[in-house]
């Protein structure tokens, strides 16, 4: 009895979470524009996705960020997990507990801080700023997805290679580099996630000259749900499915 509860309730929990966007992807196939009822099956939506000037420059600023800021998110999180695991330094452990109040933080506490520190330095808000912030709230997960790694790396090996003549440079792109490539790959795709479906942080660090598709989704949202919308959610899903499975595939595959 206790067996079927727990099955019982896993299941409510998973129709619950995934119902919904069940529901969004198949009205992305439905032959009408105002009506919810079915209609029949058609792809013009998608179709007509290609077409949308506003909604393309969106999503082609969306890509720009979410490839640049995971990318160089990707760079400092490897060197700075790989920092704090080989060097002691003053501060070592607080920095890394900061780490983790990042990530805890809530992003509409993250997106207001970092508002108000653009505002301080003097930064326009713009394209500039919403890049700063997605490198700022990417980081931390770099960080501790490649950390997980490094720390079970045998310290002999990096002793190992230092005793045979290595230096510091070369130790760390011949040696540590490939052994952490699938937790850098991992945390690569992790933060093009995150930084693709951001829209609470990206609301407050961009202007209106800079638009990324999350917040125009918001907005079209506001005047009513269209077919568009549908087709154009459903297609973030996807990228954003087929990346977390990358990402988890990855992490599995360097936990063997």
């Amino acid at each position: 009895m206790r067996r079927a509860l727990s099955y019982g309730y896993l299941v409510f929990v998973y129709l619950f979470l995934y119902v919904p966007i069940v529901v969004l992807v198949v009205y992305s196939f439905n032959d009408t524009k105002f009506s919810t009822n079915w209609q029949g099956f058609t792809l013009s939506w998608y179709g007509k996705l290609l077409t949308d000037g506003p909604l393309m420059e969106a999503f082609a600023n969306s890509l720009i960020v979410a490839v640049t800021s995971s990318t160089i998110a990707t760079v400092l999180g490897t060197l700075a997990a790989f920092a704090i695991y080989r060097y002691r330094f003053i501060g070592r452990k607080i920095s890394f507990s900061f780490i983790y109040v990042s990530m805890m933080s809530p992003d509409i506490v993250m997106g207001i801080s970092l508002l108000m520190f653009f505002i301080l330095v003097g930064l326009s808000i713009g394209a500039t700023t919403l890049l700063l912030a997605h490198i700022t709230f990417c980081l931390p997960f770099v960080v501790v997805t490649v950390y997980a790694r490094v720390s079970g790396f045998d310290s002999h090996i990096i002793d190992s290679a230092k005793d045979l003549g290595a230096t510091e440079l070369g130790m760390f792109r011949h040696v540590v580099m490939p052994m952490l490539m699938p937790a850098i790959i991992a945390g690569w795709l992790l933060s093009f996630t995150l930084s693709l479906d951001d829209v609470v942080v990206s609301f407050f660090t961009t202007g209106p000259s800079f638009e990324v598709l999350p917040l125009k989704i918001y907005s079209m949202v506001r005047l009513g749900i269209k077919p568009e919308i549908n087709a154009l959610s459903a297609v973030m899903f996807l990228v954003s499915l087929v990346t977390v499975t990358m990402a988890h595939l990855m992490i599995a595959k360097e936990n063997k």
